[in-house]
């Protein structure tokens, strides 16, 4: 029985990483913290454990494991002292909020001999494990290009805060791009076999205001032009401006076909042939923001690979050095936004 912790009481653990321990048979949550103790104990009352007033006195409480779940620019502090102490970390998306933490945070990992995973839940969805293996058998030909896109109403629509964390750029440091983006983008490096090494990138602030009506101060939209190593192309669209339903949809472009991933209501995996044939899979259906909050469908499959990970030894299906890859592609991606010239990437 693995003893975790979590750090951070917001809303992620709430729907996401406390049930998902508590529905895991080899967890017990043993304990939690947050800057707001009231939020650590509010948990704890739910879940047992313990609620602590610091970092430390979780750290040092006898955990084998813990879950980063706090704003993005205290990722990288958190993970490495938990590292530093002998723990395995799970820690939230993006994984930092400069490529220096996130080397940090590998290299920690490293010394530590200990798991480093990244909450890149999209590599589990039953579809794009499908769809990897549809590409990598072949079946598409050789791969062209690729569309694919992210879009919700935005993260106070799930949070409940109008002016949340998510839109405080000193916490956040970004806003759509690597909120929405870094799961596209780590997506495509999954599915393509193959990391993107040059980017072209608009990112923008087009509808999304604090409370006094002022813009937000990260972007809500990010449009991005990427190029793998191979010299596939493709696009990706993320977006906190969808104001109805969510889209989540992936499409690959093959010599051999067109594969269509949760671009359909009852389908998530489409496969068109050039010869008109057409095959269906309903496999499942990716959870959206609006179901975890209101109670519905819970697991994302990440606790459960990471317990796994830690129990078996094996590689985490997202460890700290697969992150690092769609983390540079992110960097980059924001300094192709402010020069308004495409950027290799250092893979």
């Amino acid at each position: 029985m693995l003893n975790i912790g979590i750090i951070g009481c917001g809303k992620i653990t709430q729907v996401r990483h406390a049930p998902e321990y508590q529905e895991n048979p080899n967890c017990r949550l043993a304990g939690f913290y947050d800057f707001d103790l009231q939020r650590a104990r509010q948990m704890a009352a739910l879940y047992g454990g313990a609620a602590y007033d610091s970092l430390d006195a979780l750290l040092d409480s006898g955990l084998d494991a813990v879950s980063v779940c706090t704003p993005n620019a205290t990722h990288a502090e958190n993970a490495i002292r938990a590292l530093e102490k002998g723990l395995h970390v799970l820690c939230e998306k993006p994984m930092a909020t400069t490529l220096e933490d996130c080397q940090r945070m590998v290299q920690a990992a490293r010394s530590a001999g200990k798991i480093l995973m990244l909450g890149h839940n999209q590599r589990l969805a039953k579809a794009h494990v499908a769809g990897r293996q549809l590409i990598a058998s072949g079946q598409l030909g050789r791969v062209l290009a690729f569309h694919t896109t992210f879009g919700h109403p935005g993260p106070e629509g799930w949070t409940g805060e109008r002016n949340s964390w998510f839109f405080d750029k000193r916490r956040a440091a970004f806003g759509a791009m690597a909120d929405l983006g870094i799961h596209k983008t780590d997506l495509i490096h999954f599915l393509l076999g193959e990391p993107i090494v040059r980017v072209q990138a608009a990112l923008c602030t087009l509808d999304k205001k604090y409370p006094d009506g002022s813009p937000i101060a990260v972007d809500d939209n990010a449009y991005c032009l990427y190029t793998t190593r191979s010299g596939v192309m493709g696009a990706m669209h993320v977006s906190w401006t969808f104001y109805g339903q969510e889209d989540n949809s992936t499409r690959i472009y093959g010599t051999q076909g067109i594969l269509r991933l949760y671009d359909d209501p009852q389908y998530s995996l489409i496969l068109e042939k050039p010869d008109g044939q057409v095959e269906r899979r309903a496999l499942d259906l990716l959870t959206s923001n609006k179901e975890q909050t209101s109670g519905g469908r819970t697991s994302t499959g990440i606790v459960d690979a990471f317990v796994h990970s830690i129990l078996t030894g094996q590689c985490p299906p997202v460890d700290g050095e697969e992150a690092l890859k769609a983390m540079r592609v992110v960097f980059a991606a924001q300094r192709a936004a402010l020069t308004g010239q495409a950027v290799d990437v250092d893979q």
